[in-house]
């Protein structure tokens, strides 16, 4: 059965063929239930990114991880999408951004599990595992929010490139979070990821932070999807002053603010802060 999803993504150019959201949907449903050899995994994985991947895809795959993904209900939160595979360059921002909402009330939901390829980072788990993290963090293991995806990290670090998985796994949606916002590189990216992602939250945001996370630390763009619809937004945290990692931690804070309908601009967000 799993054959032809191998056949459609690793017969070459000619022969290639997308996958509808049906067969997407039971492709990974096979993948998730450990009845696929991991050869054949690894080289579907590698095909598909290859191919590459197509939006009804990556919305069939979320489909199946929906399936079997454990659902928690975290009231008054925003999901933050991290990149799986750690940060090199830069630290992680969310605990002091998390200081600055306590009075607003606003929890941050953080998701992440062992290193993934293809960075070799800092990931959210081993930075939450030693880190006071607040009382309005909450941080979800995926070990125990979808084993079935856990499981197959031996496979990826073996394999050592980024597959489509690198793009599903970042914004589980499973907190009944109203709100998401999660890093892109560039531009392009905006309208993949809204296309993905954006019918799943109220409000989906995404912007240009460091290392594909929801972190803003230099001048760049903030993208928020609503209704179908996409508005731009240019911020420059050196606009409010220095820049500081608690300076920037209030000016990410003003962001995820504004994200969650909590101010109508950033600047009163920030205010708010003050």
């Amino acid at each position: 059965m799993f054959f032809k999803y191998l056949k459609a993504v690793g017969t070459g150019p000619k022969g290639n063929k997308d996958l509808s959201v049906d067969e997407s949907h039971d492709m990974m449903r096979q993948i998730l239930s450990g009845d696929v050899h991991p050869e054949n995994i690894s080289a579907f994985l590698l095909g598909w990114r290859l191919k590459p991947e197509t939006i009804d895809e990556f919305r069939g795959a979320l489909l199946a991880l929906d399936e079997k993904a454990k659902k928690y209900d975290v009231a008054n939160s925003l999901e933050l999408g991290y990149s799986f595979d750690g940060k090199a360059k830069t630290p992680y921002l969310f605990p002091l951004i998390a200081k600055e909402l306590q009075k607003s009330e606003l929890n941050l939901c953080i998701f992440g599990d062992l290193l993934q390829p293809s960075k070799n980072g800092l990931t959210t788990q081993k930075f939450c595992e030693c880190s006071d993290l607040g009382s309005n963090v909450f941080y979800f293991d995926r070990k125990e929010y979808l084993p079935e995806l856990h499981s197959l990290t031996d496979l990826r670090m073996r394999l050592g490139l980024r597959t489509g998985l690198n793009t599903l796994e970042k914004l589980p949606n499973i907190t009944n979070s109203k709100f998401a916002i999660t890093g892109v590189h560039h531009k392009p990216y905006v309208d993949k990821y809204n296309a993905i992602y954006g019918d799943r939250y109220e409000r989906f945001a995404l912007i240009q932070g460091s290392e594909g996370s929801p972190e803003l630390f230099k001048k760049g763009t903030l993208w928020i999807n609503e209704n179908g619809k996409t508005e731009e937004f240019i911020i420059d945290p050196a606009f409010y002053g220095e820049t500081s990692h608690e300076a920037l931690a209030k000016v990410n804070a003003a962001i995820f603010l504004f994200v969650c309908k909590k101010a109508t601009s950033i600047n009163e967000a920030y205010d708010s802060l003050s």
